[in-house]
Formats: C-alpha cells, sequence, structure tokens
C-alpha cells in the first residue's frame, strides 16, 4: 500500500481567558496570541503558508467556521 502524505494544520482558536490562539494541530502552546481574530486569522494564514499546512478557522463555540489550504492540494480549482 502506497503511504499518504497528510499535510498539517493550524488553528485559530478562541482562548478562554479572551482574545484568540493560533495552534499547530496537535499541539497545546499557542504560536501566538491576539486580543481580534482579525490579527490571529492573519497571523495564522502567514504561518500557514510558510508551512505548507491547512488553517482552520474556528469560531468563538470551538466549531470550524473556515479553512484555508495552503499545502499542496491534490485537487486544485480550475481557473
Amino acid at each position: 500500500m502506497a503511504s499518504h502524505k497528510t499535510i498539517g494544520t493550524h488553528h485559530v482558536v478562541p482562548n478562554h481567558d479572551g482574545g484568540w490562539d493560533v495552534k499547530r494541530g496537535g499541539g497545546q502552546r499557542s504560536s501566538g496570541h491576539f486580543d481580534s481574530k482579525k490579527e490571529a486569522v492573519d497571523f495564522g494564514r502567514g504561518v500557514s503558508r510558510n508551512q505548507s499546512t491547512e488553517l482552520k478557522i474556528h469560531n468563538r463555540d470551538g466549531k470550524i467556521a473556515q479553512s484555508d489550504s495552503h499545502g499542496h492540494d491534490p485537487n486544485p480549482p480550475r481557473g
């Protein structure tokens, strides 16, 4: 069976003490803490592009609201 390489993820998640965090998927520590969601998303997109990961943007309730792929997309959209 051929090996399947999964791209990593980064997540923009609400911090229980207020504000927003950017975390690597499966990680406990935050890569950055921000007062606004927009600041966290902007930072997260930069990190995600740099590391070719998928960015999962969560709502305040913790559910994933949006996903941006910055890795190798096997099915890119057609222009």
